[in-house]
């Protein structure tokens, strides 16, 4: 490939790692959200988040996106750029199942510690701040990596509404070329060295986050706690 055809490559790699940061960012505080929600005292708040991600985990992230795209803006009166459109649709619809990980990894926690928390007097707040939130947020990272590698794969969803990521940059490029084979196999590899770093980055938050809570202990520590060996060699 020339130059010019590499540089529109990795334009859309930009564009696709600026759209994966925005719905991710998105899709996490949605997460919370509505997960949290789903775990209140109160009957309508449950049952609000509860409509909320069965709505959203049953439609099409592909038509939700034309929805946002092509529907939702006449209807009142402005157009969202792809790029907005893109992190509303995909946010949205991650961060539903993003609230199932949030809530299960929250029911998670041991009973005994929300009672502990109860006897200390704690404000709701206070027991998810100091107690659940931490117990349960490093089981919800090797989820959520899921999830993220597949809301990086959805991303290419984008590419409908002619929005210049990865996957619409690479059939550009395939048309002026006319070579499917090479190109797409460059656009697969793209693909997969993005997901195996976003991969790497969660798996060593997940090791910190636990070994914060004593799940985990960091290698310095526990070679520390190994028995000596034959003259105090280890």
């Amino acid at each position: 490939m020339t130059s010019g055809l590499w540089e529109l490559v990795l334009q859309g790699v930009w564009v696709t790692i600026q759209l994966l940061v925005f719905s991710s960012l998105l899709a996490a505080a949605v997460s919370f959200v509505v997960g949290v929600a789903r775990t209140h005292r109160l009957w309508i708040v449950r049952f609000v988040a509860g409509v909320y991600t069965e709505v959203f985990r049953g439609t099409s992230a592909l038509v939700m996106i034309f929805w946002v795209f092509f529907v939702l803006p006449p209807a009142f009166g402005w157009q969202l750029v792809p790029m907005w459109a893109g992190t509303l649709a995909l946010g949205l619809t991650y961060g539903a199942y993003g609230s199932e990980i949030v809530r299960g990894a929250l029911g998670s926690v041991d009973p005994a510690q929300k009672e502990g928390g109860i006897a200390l007097s704690f404000t709701p707040w206070q027991r998810m701040k100091l107690i659940l939130l931490p117990q349960a947020v490093p089981e919800m990272i090797p989820p959520f990596s899921n999830l993220l590698i597949e809301l990086l794969k959805g991303t290419a969803l984008v590419s409908i509404m002619g929005m210049g990521d990865l996957a619409f940059s690479g059939n550009l490029v395939r048309l002026a070329l006319q070579e499917s084979a090479e190109i797409y196999t460059y656009v697969l590899l793209i693909y997969f060295v993005i997901a195996f770093l976003l991969t790497r980055v969660m798996r060593g938050l997940e090791k910190k986050l636990k070994a914060g809570v004593g799940k985990t202990a960091p290698k310095r520590e526990a070679a520390a706690r190994e028995p000596a060996g034959i003259g105090g060699v280890r």
